[in-house]
């Protein structure tokens, strides 16, 4: 569209996802990555928490978790997530939705090995979103995963990456008199990884 200009240029939208997250992690005080991802469990009630959202490939979105935590079996029930990150210091959302699959390969991999050894061991340890006595039972069972698997854990099967590859993906950007500038990109699913090339851009109103 002619009026997509200034900080909504470009015809790739993962790129422009990435330099707005390069421009927050100027100016953001935490956690420029934080999104809050929302899914649905098998009645179609739906969950939302917060994850970092650790990579934007060129046709999709990554983070990692355990996938037998309430987020990964739901993923896995419903084929599908969405998510938005909100930049407070620059005004800005970014709104996806789309459809998920699991990355468990060489990117799980290294992207656990670079985790400090506690956090690699504790992902061993805790039973993600299971019912827990309490919080010395857990320790407990990371001291002893420590005996177990040593200062050099490996990726557990049962931890890894979760793609979200966007059938729609909006960027939103704080305007005057609450009349915000919002551009939705869209494309048909193809029902491939490669998720297909052929966007559509609208502006919406605010």
């Amino acid at each position: 569209m002619a009026d997509r200009t200034g900080i909504f240029a470009g015809n790739d939208p993962f790129a422009l996802a990435r330099t707005w997250l390069a421009d927050a992690r100027s100016a953001e005080v935490n956690d420029p990555d934080a999104v809050a991802l929302a899914t649905v469990d098998a009645a179609g009630m739906p969950n939302v928490r917060i994850v970092l959202m650790r990579q934007i490939e060129d046709n999709g979105f990554v983070f990692f978790t355990n996938y037998d935590s309430a987020k990964g079996r739901e993923m896995a029930t419903s084929g599908n997530a969405a998510f938005v990150v909100h930049w407070k210091s620059r005004r800005r959302q970014i709104r996806v939705r789309g459809r998920v699959e699991r990355e468990a390969g060489p990117l799980s991999d290294a992207y656990y090995a670079a985790r400090p050894v506690d956090s690699r061991l504790g992902a061993w340890a805790s039973a993600q979103s299971n019912p827990l006595e309490n919080r010395q039972v857990l320790m407990d069972k990371l001291e002893h995963m420590r005996s177990v698997h040593g200062d050099d854990p490996q990726r557990p099967a049962f931890w890894g990456g979760i793609r979200i590859i966007p059938q729609e993906i909006e960027f939103w950007a704080d305007g005057p008199n609450r009349l915000h500038d919002r551009f939705r990109w869209t494309r048909p699913d193809n029902g491939q990884s490669d998720g297909g090339t052929d966007w559509t851009v609208k502006r919406l109103s605010p």
